[in-house]
């Protein structure tokens, strides 16, 4: 499938600067893009699907079991 896009100059050079350094052309640059942000918003809904089927005490009770202890050295921010 083709399809045609404007864009300002301003985008297109920077588009083409950034394939060029990936080492891809600007169609698989821009298919890669597109398909990033599909994965993203997908990803977006998913979780707010998920969250409808969570249960607050469920996760109460799960976070109750964890013990009150300090981080490993190795596991702190």
């Amino acid at each position: 499938m083709n399809m045609s896009i404007r864009l300002p100059d301003s985008l297109h050079n920077r588009l083409k600067q950034m394939a060029e350094a990936e080492g891809i052309s600007m169609n698989q640059f821009i298919t890669l893009a597109v398909a990033e942000k599909m994965s993203a918003l997908a990803t977006v809904e998913y979780l707010k699907e998920r969250a409808k089927r969570g249960c607050r005490q469920k996760f109460e009770a799960v976070l109750a079991n964890v013990p009150d202890v300090e981080p490993e050295e190795y596991d702190k921010l």
